[in-house]
């Protein structure tokens, strides 16, 4: 019988699973830095759920100021539905809201530049348009109510 020149001492029994080259012309095996890939891993994930979180959030501020919107629509059209209307005001159509001397409001087809230099009243408050579900959308308002001149050049 031939001797074997290999001792067994020296011979893996699986060397596929060694953590190391077991040849001299073998792959050089380097263990991973978990802590470094971990790291990575946790950054990308935060960049994603950022920008998901950064869209998400602009959706809230759209949907809070359309519902802001909304209610400055209700507030105004309780607010013209309070007033002095001595006519009926029809659909898709633009009127004045103006404030009486007294402090009363009232809702007038005549726009302040018509008016000329007999102004009747205390204040323009808003330029509004009657729409179809019967609100109306203010396309301006007095944002000082208690302004003491008006620039009629702005509301043209």
């Amino acid at each position: 019988m031939e001797k074997n020149p290999i001792d067994k001492i020296k011979v893996a029994e699986n060397p596929g699973i060694m953590e190391y080259a077991h040849t001299a012309g073998g792959a050089v095996i380097r263990p991973e830095d978990i802590g470094k890939v971990k790291g990575k891993a946790q950054l990308a994930m935060r960049q994603q759920t950022n920008e998901q979180l950064s869209k998400i959030y602009r959706q809230m501020e759209l949907l809070a100021q359309q519902a802001k919107e909304i209610k400055n629509r209700i507030d105004i059209s309780e607010r013209i539905y309070d007033a002095a209307i001595g006519f009926e005001p029809i659909i898709n159509h633009t009127y004045y809201l103006y404030e009486k001397k007294d402090g009363s409001d009232i809702l007038s087809m005549v726009a302040p530049a018509e008016w000329g230099r007999s102004f009747p009243f205390n204040q323009f408050l808003a330029r509004v348009f009657l729409l179809a579900d019967h609100t109306w959308k203010v396309e301006f308002f007095q944002e000082d109510n208690r302004a003491d001149t008006i620039d009629l050049d702005e509301l043209d």
